[in-house]
């Protein structure tokens, strides 16, 4: 009889632990340099202790960034503009980054706000690689990162013995980019579909021997079977052939969540998108995103046999700021501190945006005048001059995902360069388009889509669409007009529709439909970010390259301290005997609710929820 044979070795399993941040926005200490206070739970300082000790509890573990590192807080602005980053005085951001060891990143839409000099500047301090494969540079562009890489390295299994894996890396940001930062890209880089360059890029890193694909996505969860171009196709780039770990972000949210529920292919409980591991770490270090990885290898190669992500809030897990990380930052963040206190002009109303998605709010009014200022001067004499100047503003800060404390805050008094971060918190520049009337009227129209439609005399109906950002609701200066939300809104593509907008006037007039009018906005909505009708390529007209935030100052400077008009630019249609609902930030307690608004009890997401008459 034979002996038997010896048992096969169990196949060898490999756990492998991949931690992810995203939209880190130059927020390292836990500080809000908008109030000038401790800002408790956010930072990359205050996450790096909990990826420390992920990171050491795990036998296999890679460290990812997905993008938007580089602006997001005054901190970011003070260096772009007054401290560029050298090869002996890195920018804080990389050099925190560094002391972490992140394994690669990805760049984000925001990484290009203060211009490819400065972009490329701040890239050459990271000790870790970069990737973007939907970035091309156009002519002899050099280019900013490869579309993907391959990580060799030795991880150790189950049993304790070692392996060689190499893993394929690929990342994507929102090709609107180009559209959005036109200024500094236009001729220099282009952008393709993310789902087209994902599916060249895993079959390159597949066919180049990659064990394992990992898909940095800076880009929201949105809607699966979206088209070509899409901003938001995470879901759609999990189903990827190939792709094994997805991280994504851009949106600021966080998945596993509940809000994700009851989405098609969306496993909140599994923390899986059409069957892929994933996670969205939030934003501003609020969350470090874990997807855990079982590997086993077979006849094929490795195998992911199973995995799943989840998102960890250093505050929840008391988790204190790293020292070394803060130490990173410590001088520059003292010098920021110090130049947002400078006093810059006077207001004799507080600057708020509690109440700006529902009444007149004087700081988007003192946006727009300013705005409305600066491109009257600029244009007099020349080909426009002789045409009326608008100006198109809308609330940077009004809530929504951001958080209820995500509101402009300003009291009446002396306003400092920290105020006019807190009131225009992005680098945008000023701007001008020429439009006639009735391109104004579709202006509006697009604007008014943050609310929903409203059935009159029905109670407490939800008065704003949670998925439109409060910044694409612009009023425009120099217009007077009403918005009836019985109407539906109406789209640019359904002409034949009778619209929200009713009553525009100019100077006491109808607006003439044909007529031809100078609208100053800023860089970012010129350049068609919103979608608004009569901006993009070749629109924009010549009005100088300052940003907002000089053009407020500037005009303050000119005009001394800042009285809110009284009469108000827009208005609500009446609706007897009906009222909606809307949240608002719980510090807009203490101020003076308008007319037709009381209050009705905080939610359990921390805002206050008000009620609102017509």
């Amino acid at each position: 009889m034979p002996p038997p044979r010896p048992p096969r070795p169990a196949a060898p399993v490999i756990r492998l632990r991949i931690l992810a941040t995203s939209d880190l926005h130059v927020q390292i200490p836990p500080h809000d340099y908008y109030r000038d206070r401790p800002l408790p739970g956010m930072g990359l300082a205050q996450a790096a202790h909990l990826i420390r000790a992920l990171r050491a509890e795990a036998a296999n573990c890679l460290l990812f960034d997905n993008g938007d590192f580089l602006q997001g807080t005054p901190l970011g602005d003070y260096l772009a503009e007054l401290r560029p980053p050298t090869p002996a005085a890195p920018h804080p951001m990389v050099a925190a980054m560094n002391l972490l060891g992140y394994d690669a990143g990805t760049l984000g839409n925001h990484e290009f706000n203060y211009g490819l000099p400065f972009l490329r500047a701040a890239l050459a301090g990271a000790a870790f690689p970069l990737v973007s494969a939907n970035l091309h540079p156009i002519g002899d562009e050099p280019p900013l990162a490869p579309p993907h890489l391959l990580l060799d390295r030795q991880m150790r299994d189950a049993a304790g013995a070692v392996h060689r894996l190499r893993i394929g890396v690929t990342g994507f940001l929102p090709p609107q980019v180009t559209m959005w930062d036109r200024t500094h890209l236009a001729g220099r880089f282009a952008t393709s579909d993310i789902l087209t360059a994902a599916r060249r890029q895993v079959a390159a890193l597949r066919a180049a021997g990659a064990d394992l694909v990992v898909a940095l996505s800076h880009s929201g969860i949105g809607a699966a079977g979206a088209g070509a171009g899409t901003e938001n196709v995470t879901l759609d780039l999990a189903g990827v052939a190939g792709i094994d770990a997805v991280i994504a972000g851009h949106s600021h949210l966080v998945f596993p969540d509940p809000a994700f529920a009851g989405i098609p292919g969306v496993d909140v409980a599994g923390g899986r998108l059409r069957g892929t591991p994933a996670v969205m770490p939030g934003h501003s270090g609020s969350h470090v995103g874990v997807i855990e990885l079982e590997l086993r290898r077979g006849a094929g190669g490795w195998q992911v046999a199973a995995g799943h992500g989840r998102a960890l809030s250093p505050a929840a897990l008391g988790a204190e700021p790293a020292e070394d990380v803060l130490a990173a930052a410590a001088a520059d963040h003292a010098a920021t501190r110090a130049r947002l206190s400078q006093v810059v002009g006077h207001s004799r109303a507080a600057l708020h945006s509690h109440f700006a998605l529902t009444h007149d709010s004087a700081a988007v009014r003192l946006i727009a005048q300013a705005q409305a200022a600066h491109v009257a001067r600029a244009l007099a004499g020349g080909p426009f001059g002789g045409l009326p100047v608008l100006a198109a503003a809308a609330p940077f800060k009004s809530g929504g995902h951001g958080g209820q404390d995500h509101y402009t805050d300003v009291p009446a008094g002396a306003i400092t360069l920290r105020d006019l971060a807190d009131i225009s918190p992005y680098p945008n520049r000023i701007a001008a388009v020429v439009l006639t009337g009735a391109q104004l009227r579709a202006w509006l129209e697009h604007a008014s889509g943050i609310f929903r439609r409203l059935v009159p005399g029905r109670q407490d109906q939800p008065l704003i669409d949670p998925d439109t950002p409060g910044y694409h609701f612009d009023l425009i200066e120099g217009l007077r007009y009403t918005i009836d939300l019985t109407r539906p809104f109406r789209r640019a593509s359904d002409p034949g529709e009778p619209g929200r907008i009713r009553d525009l006037h100019h100077r006491g007039r109808p607006v003439d439909p044909a007529a031809r009018f100078v609208l100053a906005t800023n860089s970012y909505r010129a350049a068609g970010g919103g979608g608004f009708p009569g901006t993009g390529a070749g629109t924009g007209l010549d009005v100088g390259q300052a940003t907002i935030r000089e053009v407020i100052a500037a005009h303050l400077a000119a005009t001394g301290p800042f009285a809110p008009p009284a009469a108000p630019v827009w208005r609500f249609a009446p609706l007897p005997g009906t009222s909606a609902l809307f949240d608002t930030g719980p510090a807009a307690a203490r101020l003076p609710t308008p007319a037709g608004v009381t209050p009705v009890g905080p939610t359990a997401q921390g805002f206050l929820r008000l009620r609102l008459r017509f």
